[in-house]
């Protein structure tokens, strides 16, 4: 099993549509992932990267689940790039549709999400993580860290 991605990269997309996973990134892919991916949508209009041994993994929770399971896996395969390995360096490529879809450009933010990686277009991070901030704080306090 892949180990858990956390922390967030700034990073660019070149000209071909290619980024670069970050080192410590790739350095948690398993062995049964043999460093393949699949790029799907992901949940808040950004970019899902899921190795290829967490992809089977959601997939195979989806398919017994409940009908809105079901549903995201359905999404899920319609935006789902083929897998593809990364290369030596960790380029991969992102189609074009999910580049629009989550608006990114040249810049982005590369984000661990436990089990995947999100890819996000900067000023959407932001948004986000401030969000979450504002929640964050409206719900918990320093007794909950004890």
């Amino acid at each position: 099993m892949t180990n858990e991605f956390l922390g967030t990269f700034n990073n660019s997309v070149n000209k071909q549509k290619w980024i670069t996973i970050p080192a410590s990134f790739k350095k948690k892919f398993s062995i049964e992932s043999q460093e393949m991916v699949i790029v799907t949508i992901g949940s808040e209009s950004n970019i899902a990267i899921y190795p290829l041994d967490s992809w089977n993994e959601k997939i195979a929770s989806l398919q017994t689940g409940e009908v809105k399971d079901k549903q995201l896996l359905v999404n899920l395969r319609t935006f789902a790039n083929a897998e593809q390995k990364l290369e030596s360096n960790g380029r991969i490529k992102i189609g074009e549709e999910l580049l629009e879809l989550a608006e990114i450009k040249d810049k982005v933010v590369i984000k661990g999400e436990g089990s995947f990686i999100s890819v996000w277009n900067p000023e959407r991070y932001l948004e986000f993580r401030n969000r979450v901030l504002e929640e964050h704080k409206k719900t918990f306090n320093s007794l909950d860290y004890q």
